[in-house]
């Protein structure tokens, strides 16, 4: 099989991925091989190939947003079967056993796998993952327009969550690539207003489109205070600015697996009031099988560019520069 493979880490305008052709992996127990049809370029992935990401599990596939069908059961599965078609996510694997994934928090286990990063990914035309952890596709996404909504969509959902936004509200979102052109319609279809600060006037343009209520400036203080925030952008200087646009007692959800430094606060103008900050770590299988079917009956419409595998350094060079719209999909 054709894969892209990541040997050492380095800045993506060295073209650090190599094609290369490998045996088709054996799924072992508990596990399925999936045919990849098309594979999501995630920032995440661009952090694990340029090093922001710690130790990485060298040499690598990476990619997490991979969309397929499922080509082998292997024993110890009996929910899935072949020809399924399915998603396999960044959560591949966790203890089961710890306080965390017996109190619902499976992301914040220790002893959790990532795709991509410790374990094998999508940037490849097979791929093994967890029964349990792949997901069910609804028939009513392409493979394109679903391969987003497997980390885009579930961080941009799960963040959603811990803004604690409600319908009727002032959303604002920081940053405007392919996770947030999600969250947006989500928010919008749960009636809330949305305030996008965002660089680029093509990601400005693009939400508008998508309704959002006030464009600005990266740092530009909307006209309002806004009663929950995300920031999608990995640049810890926007913190401080969007805990100033924040209503009392609302909370900035920090989506990124990555961020810059953040600048020191000053206590009475950007946190006093009750103003709560929030990172977001990973996901649940819960958050997934919840935007799934959420997505499904809004429905969502990811906006996708499309690349050869082969071209898997080019479509990271241009997230890097914010090239494109909404998410780009690698088709094996």
């Amino acid at each position: 099989m054709k894969v892209m493979v990541l040997d050492h880490t380095g800045d993506v305008s060295s073209h650090p991925l190599q094609l290369r052709d490998q045996p088709v992996p054996t799924p072992q127990p508990g596990q399925v091989l999936v045919k990849i049809h098309v594979c999501g370029v995630c920032r995440t992935d661009l952090h694990v190939i340029e090093g922001e990401l710690p130790e990485p599990a060298l040499p690598l596939i990476p990619g997490h947003q991979a969309i397929g069908t499922v080509a082998q059961v292997a024993p110890e599965v009996s929910e899935i079967k072949e020809g399924d078609r399915v998603g396999i996510t960044w959560l591949q694997g966790t203890c089961r056993q710890c306080e965390f994934c017996t109190s619902g928090r499976e992301n914040l286990c220790l002893q959790a796998q990532f795709t991509g990063y410790q374990v094998d990914g999508g940037y490849a035309e097979y791929a093994v993952a967890p029964a349990r952890f792949a997901y069910p596709i609804p028939p009513i996404f392409s493979d394109d327009e679903a391969a987003p909504l497997l980390c885009a969509g579930i961080i941009g959902y799960r963040a959603l969550r811990l803004s604690g936004i409600k319908p009727g509200q002032r959303l604002g979102l920081y940053g405007f690539g392919a996770s947030a052109h999600i969250a947006i319609q989500i928010a919008r279809h749960w009636g809330c207003q949305v305030y996008v600060s965002s660089l680029k006037a093509k990601h400005q343009k693009l939400a508008r489109q998508l309704g959002a209520v006030w464009v600005g400036g990266a740092t530009e203080m909307p006209p309002e205070k806004l009663h929950g925030s995300i920031i999608f952008a990995p640049a810890g200087e926007l913190v401080p600015p969007a805990l100033r646009a924040l209503e009392r007692g609302g909370t900035l959800a920090l989506a990124g697996i990555h961020m810059s430094p953040i600048p020191s606060l000053d206590y009475d103008r950007d946190v006093f009031g009750e103003r709560v900050i929030r990172s977001v770590t990973a996901n649940t299988r819960q958050d997934g099988i919840d935007l799934l079917r959420e997505a499904a009956a809004i429905p969502i419409k990811p906006h996708t560019v499309r690349f050869p595998l082969e071209e898997a350094n080019r479509a990271l060079q241009e997230l890097k520069a914010g090239s494109f719209q909404g998410a780009a999909v690698l088709m094996m």
